[in-house]
């Protein structure tokens, strides 16, 4: 879909021109006055003049210079939240800046300061749904002869196109329900009285990448989270700076620059202009590849639909046993023998939504493998859970990513990255062709043909049985084959039929 078809008549397009231009300006405010944030552990390189790889010393440490700009994960994710209005987790230490990039936020969609800190949200034990949301009209609990006469006076910080919860793991489990409720579905109820909340991107910060607290986070909550930041410790090279600003009483959230700041239909026009941003067909087979090899578990079941890990979580089997039996796979190249869980349906669209806030922010034309493999470990960080006792743990050198999360997702994807041009995928793709021909629609298409159709269907699934391991994609790909071959099978006795 190009810019025009997306605002019909053109009358909004000159409102996204420069847009990505001035996400660029808005990070390089935030990373050069703003957030004191050396790490810059989104690299990218250059295509042309490949970037460097350094060892330090003797024990494993090495330091990359990328070849192209790179950015701080610490300020770009929550920009990317910002563009296209998404749920995002800031994780670490007290005083490590989560809340202040939070509140930079508030700002950059044009609310006060006064405004954006009235907002917050803080989760104390103590937080019940009508403190956070709204509290009924006492003149109307008197009178009111239903709840349906009862007026709720809402909360301001519901109609913000930004929403902050500050120590989400310390709000009570019944307000953490309401909250779900809010950020799921956008809207709240008390007293049978519903308040539907515009969109908004939500930051909601934790002093711990497991989600403890004072409560345990609700599972569908943590679900709901679209991708998580760390903010990593201070460099104290950098102490100068906050030497100047405690000399000079420098608050950067007091003079955000005007143009960087979003207005409500700009914030409206980033958001669409995100989502017109093309996903090639081969990012997004490479994309289809890697979520393919993490659900498959061929030791949970018997029909190939339940071959899954979620199988043997649901009948309550440790999925490492089941893992561990499977001499068959290749502990290193086969990912899925790697992690105990595989992908939601909305940790994927999460993904795909903030690749293309990535292409958009470097503006590119479409999305790049470079663009997914960027914002994957940060969508990624809660969905896929490792299974730490993975042979491929126990490797020379491999021992961190245990611990090392996002480092451990960038090589689960380059490895998929790896297997996928090994396999030559770009250029066989027998069931990619058997599927954009069926999406042609069936409306004309004769007997003979279709049982042409189906003998070429049968005919691969044959030519598997000894010639190709079960990897998670080839289990998918024979799933989408049954899917076709039903799809024609009804069609043929539809015609004979009639």
């Amino acid at each position: 879909m190009t810019l025009a078809e997306l605002f019909g008549d053109g009358a909004e397009a000159d409102t996204v021109e420069g847009l990505d231009e001035k996400l660029r300006q808005a990070y390089f405010w935030m990373v050069n006055h703003a957030i004191i944030s050396p790490h810059y552990d989104v690299e990218f390189t250059d295509p042309t003049r490949p970037g460097l790889d350094l060892p330090i010393g003797d024990s494993g440490l090495r330091v990359t210079l990328p070849s192209d700009q790179s950015y701080s994960s610490f300020v770009l994710l929550p920009l990317l939240t910002f563009a296209v209005r998404g749920r995002c987790l800031l994780v670490g230490g007290p005083g490590r800046g989560k809340t202040s990039s939070a509140l930079l936020m508030g700002l950059l969609a044009g609310y006060s300061l006064q405004e954006v800190r009235r907002a917050v949200q803080h989760g104390h034990p103590q937080l019940t749904v009508q403190d956070m949301f709204g509290t009924p009209l006492p003149r109307d609990l008197v009178a009111a002869e239903s709840l349906a006469e009862i007026d709720v006076a809402w909360r301001t910080w519901l109609g913000m196109r930004v929403k902050i919860v500050d120590e989400y793991n310390r709000i009570p489990t019944r307000t953490q329900s309401a909250l779900l409720t809010v950020l799921a579905d956008s809207y709240v109820e008390v007293f049978d009285q519903l308040y539907e909340t515009p969109p908004a991107a939500w930051y909601l910060t934790a002093n711990d990448d497991a989600g403890g607290g004072t409560y345990q986070v609700v599972d569908a909550l943590r679900d709901r989270i679209d991708v998580v930041v760390r903010a990593l410790s201070f460099n104290p090279r950098f102490l100068g700076d906050l030497v100047e600003r405690l000399e000079t009483g420098r608050h950067p959230e007091a003079a955000v620059p005007e143009s960087v700041i979003f207005s409500h239909a700009e914030h409206d026009a980033l958001h669409r202009a995100v989502l017109a941003v093309p996903l090639p067909r081969p990012v997004r087979r490479r994309l289809e590849y890697f979520a393919s090899q993490l659900e498959v578990l061929p030791e949970a079941g018997w029909q190939v639909e339940y071959r899954t890990k979620d199988t043997a979580r649901l009948a309550a089997v440790d999925v490492h046993d089941l893992l561990a039996s499977g001499g068959a796979r290749d502990p290193y190249a086969d990912i899925g023998m790697q992690t105990l869980t595989g992908l939601s349906v909305r940790a994927l669209q999460s993904l795909v939504v903030y690749a293309k806030a990535m292409a958009f922010f470097r503006g590119n034309a479409e999305v790049s493998v470079e663009d997914v493999a960027a914002v994957l470990p940060f969508v990624l960080h809660d969905k896929l859970q490792p299974d730490l006792d993975a042979v491929a743990f126990e490797e020379e050198g491999r021992a961190a990513l245990r611990t090392d999360r996002v480092s451990w997702i960038r090589d689960l994807f380059a490895t998929a990255c790896r297997e996928y041009e090994r396999e030559s995928l770009d250029d066989i793709d027998p069931v990619g062709e058997i599927l954009a021909t069926l999406d042609r629609g069936l409306d004309g298409v004769p007997a003979e043909e279709v049982r042409r159709r189906l003998s070429r269907i049968e005919g691969i699934l044959r030519a598997w049985a000894h010639a190709t391991k079960p990897h998670g994609h080839v289990v998918d790909d024979a799933l989408a084959l049954k899917y076709a071959h039903q799809r024609y099978s009804s069609y043929l006795r539809w015609l004979e039929v009639r």
